[in-house]
């Protein structure tokens, strides 16, 4: 009886829990423009398009998992020189979508692979972004990336 009992409080769990994601990425997704512009975000990073100030807000920061800190210019700046260019990103996991009004905050998880000056790279980020709504567009206003050792 008692393993009978223990096989049905982790099927709870694990139900529950994947109920619990499910509706989050479905929160998620009925967002569109926003689903679309965070894609656009990792695409635009990945292929290196200046397309990328169409999803940023003029005040946007980026906390790197180095502990760099860059604003608007300074992003810009280096991206337009390709400091560090991206051979691949790749969302794994969305983790947490919250919305009120016209911010959202997201914490999702990449991998991420490229070049940084000459040395390759290749590592999992948690990340937690900030977006506001302007009109009917979202923009990144904040970015906050960890590296996630395996």
């Amino acid at each position: 009886m008692k393993s009978n009992s223990s096989f049905l409080l982790f099927f709870l769990f694990v139900f529950l829990g994947t109920n619990a994601q499910n509706t989050l990425l479905k929160e998620f997704q009925n967002e569109t423009e926003l689903a679309k512009n965070v894609h656009l975000l990792d695409l635009y990073m990945k292929d290196n398009d200046l397309k990328i100030e169409e999803v940023l807000h003029a005040d946007v920061s980026f906390g790197h998992s180095n502990g760099w800190i860059q604003n608007f210019e300074d992003f810009k700046k280096d991206f337009e020189s390709k400091k560090v260019s991206y051979k691949s990103i790749l969302q794994t996991d969305l983790l947490e979508f919250k919305k009120n009004k016209n911010t959202a905050s997201i914490r999702r998880k990449v991998k991420v692979s490229g070049v940084y000056k000459i040395y390759d790279f290749e590592m999992t980020l948690s990340l937690l972004e900030i977006w506001v709504k302007k009109g009917r567009n979202w923009k990144l206003w904040s970015r906050q990336a960890i590296e996630i050792k395996e």
